[in-house]
């Protein structure tokens, strides 16, 4: 694949650039976009992005979309993490795996419902997948949905839900035959966060960030019209959905813009002797070996979002890119922490702390990179078998 973008497409990317300069305040570090002191910053940019009509830009017209190509949407997503405008995804996987997986799997009444308010970035949602004694293994989940009239009776717990405390539906997989082979029993189904039964109960993370949510259903009824796909075969369904998960630039533009950082830093910071780090050639080949992972990192998002561009499902294609990219965050953050040395170790609001204490953040954040979405030991067991051809066993 040799992908150059034309004339139209840059200058494209350049309206986004000069959007992104007048909107975000000239000390914007992209920190911590659902904190309580940014979280009604990062919903009006979701409004201003919806008016721009970039939110789902690539969706079809009758749901809201501009049917722009694929190309178009992966330049606009690349530039949003660079600069780490929040807003883009409307709580967590609205715009990313939600709607497109409607698009594809939906009832026309679930897509006339869900999608226009998603464009209009009046919607917002978290996804419930991971539970407390799964694991990786999400097939083995226990979170059941027992049919009742026209309704499901949802009982059970998912821990990890990002933005749950602000969404307003939520995206579940729930066990709907508990007699059948794992992954066969599983539905995708549509809930209402106002519906009674529902808690959410926050988990702090390391930064001291409120992301994640630990949320309990209590015999929560949801109706029968909000499944998605079919029934008991919601694993094929949620399949794809992961697919739309892992297939982001956002790993690459961010590490692009960290990098950006760090070379800066090199040369403004002096050794001993008064010359600038950046001329150790310890620190200099680090930096180079950071810059070409980034690059690789970028061509395989490229290629998924090439892939789905023409129509294609790229399954191992996404995990290539997402372990990749995951494992390249962690990378970079050990990178940053071992050119600032102690001051690595300092957050944001120490008087010693070099770089605001961004390199601290980026470090604590990665360590979830390679477990968020499914762990690496994951995505490298379905490129091997369904990339690579491996037997299971």
């Amino acid at each position: 694949m040799e992908l150059q973008f034309t004339a139209e497409q840059e200058a494209f990317r350049k309206e986004i650039q000069d959007f992104l300069k007048q909107e975000l305040p000239a000390d914007w570090d992209g920190g911590e976009q659902d904190s309580p002191d940014k979280i009604e910053f990062s919903k009006g940019m979701s409004t201003k992005l919806a008016q721009k009509g970039w939110l789902t830009m690539n969706w079809p017209k009758e749901y809201g979309g501009q049917d722009r190509p694929k190309l178009e949407q992966m330049i606009y997503r690349e530039e949003i993490a660079y600069n780490g405008a929040p807003g883009s995804d409307l709580g967590s996987g609205a715009v990313s795996w939600v709607g497109p997986t409607l698009i594809l799997y939906g009832t026309e009444e679930q897509k006339q419902e869900h999608l226009p308010p998603i464009t209009r970035a009046e919607r917002y949602w978290c996804t419930f997948y991971s539970e407390p004694g799964t694991g990786s293994d999400l097939a083995g989940l226990q979170t059941s949905a027992v049919a009742d009239g026209d309704d499901f009776v949802v009982n059970g717990s998912k821990i990890w839900t990002s933005q749950a405390h602000y969404a307003d539906w939520g995206w579940l997989a729930a066990r709907t035959d508990p007699d059948a082979p794992k992954h066969r029993g599983i539905s995708l189904m549509l809930v209402d966060m106002k519906t009674p039964g529902i808690t959410v109960r926050p988990v702090i993370k390391m930064t001291g960030a409120h992301e994640f949510n630990q949320v309990f259903f209590d015999n929560v009824r949801v109706p029968k019209k909000n499944l998605v796909g079919e029934l008991n075969r919601g694993w094929y369904t949620l399949a794809v959905a992961l697919d739309f998960e892992r297939s982001g630039v956002a790993y690459s533009a961010r590490g692009q813009r960290d990098l950006e950082t760090l070379i800066e830093y090199t040369r403004e910071t002096k050794d001993d002797g008064g010359k600038p780090i950046s001329q150790d050639p310890v620190i200099r080949n680090k930096l180079v070996d950071m810059a070409v992972e980034i690059q690789v990192s970028r061509w395989l998002s490229y290629r998924v979002s090439w892939m789905q561009g023409e129509g294609l499902l790229p399954n191992y294609e996404a995990s290539m890119s997402k372990v990749f990219g995951s494992e390249l965050q962690q990378r970079l953050g050990n990178t940053g922490m071992e050119i600032l040395g102690m001051y690595g170790q300092l957050a944001k609001g120490s008087k010693w702390a070099h770089l605001e204490g961004r390199v601290a953040r980026s470090y604590l954040n990665a360590f979830s990179a390679t477990i968020g979405a499914g762990t690496s030991e994951i995505q490298r067991n379905i490129i091997a078998r369904r990339g690579l051809g491996l037997p299971r066993d």
